[in-house]
């Protein structure tokens, strides 16, 4: 089953700024929603651990995000594969666009697509659809206040 979702987030931040938070693993634990580990394994590699609860079936994803396409400090496109054993996968990409709107005003424009399976795509389109949709509007956002406070 295959979703796309897409948005945007006005940030208080400076784009160089923007780009080194969208690159700091803590950071992005931090924002990720139900994400329980996130470690570097190259500059571009990551191991990641998310729990995830989809209607009735809550699920720990282990899965692998990569970086690629990158046009510092202006756009990347990350890519990810998480398996959730019984509950089924997750596998998706997103291509992430940074706009300067003056000195200290970043526009971060989202579009992801997300494909999932097994257990988890029995649940039904829109309740993938509005969790998934949920879940990329609070990764957003957060990361918005975590970059704008600092």
């Amino acid at each position: 089953m295959a979703l796309v979702i897409e948005g945007e987030e006005q940030i208080t931040a400076p784009i160089q700024k923007v780009w080194e938070a969208l690159n700091d693993p803590d950071i992005l634990k931090e924002c990720i929603p139900g994400c329980q580990s996130l470690e570097m394994k190259s500059p571009t590699e990551m191991a990641a651990t998310v729990v995830l609860k989809i209607g009735p079936i809550k699920a720990t994803f282990a899965g692998e995000v990569t970086l690629k396409n990158l046009k510092p400090p202006h756009s990347y496109t990350i890519v990810g594969e998480g398996k959730g054993g019984v509950a089924g996968f997750a596998k998706g990409g997103a291509d992430v666009t940074l706009t300067e709107d003056g000195p200290d005003t970043t526009v971060l424009k989202y579009e992801a697509k997300a494909d999932v399976g097994g257990k988890i795509a029995q649940l039904g389109s829109r309740l993938i659809s509005s969790t998934s949709k949920k879940l990329a509007g609070q990764f957003f956002s957060s990361f918005n206040e975590k970059v704008s406070a600092g």
